[in-house]
């Protein structure tokens, strides 16, 4: 069993940044970022392997964010940048025990969330 806590969300001007951390208890594989805005589906964002060697991103955030892990701390990062209004929307990561996917429905456990509002 795979327990995930999201933070760092908030509230931010269009431009700015803002780094959301992801917080595991147990072992975890690939992890991800998926959002859901208003409205909308759920999203891929972005999702690092399990040493870290592989990344991937929508194509919507690339060149603005970064995804990274510190397995020592158990803890995956999704460092904002130039954040956009279309950014808003609430934040999950997930973890599942083998390579990184893009689909959520290839994830085991997830968190439960961190809002992200961008105002313009």
């Amino acid at each position: 069993q795979v327990q995930l806590v999201e933070s760092g969300g908030g509230s931010v001007q269009a431009g700015g940044s803002l780094r959301l951390s992801c917080a595991a208890s147990g072992r975890t594989g690939a992890m991800g970022w998926f959002r859901q805005a208003p409205g909308k589906e759920l999203e891929f964002v972005a999702a690092i392997s399990a040493i870290g060697g592989n990344r991937d991103y929508t194509d919507s955030v690339k060149g603005r964010f970064t995804v990274s892990r510190d397995n020592a701390k158990n803890t995956v990062y999704l460092q904002m940048n130039s954040l956009k209004p279309d950014d808003t929307a609430v934040y999950y990561c997930a973890s599942r025990s083998g390579t990184l996917r893009r689909s959520r429905e290839q994830y085991d456990y997830w968190g439960q969330g961190t809002q992200v509002t961008v105002s313009s």
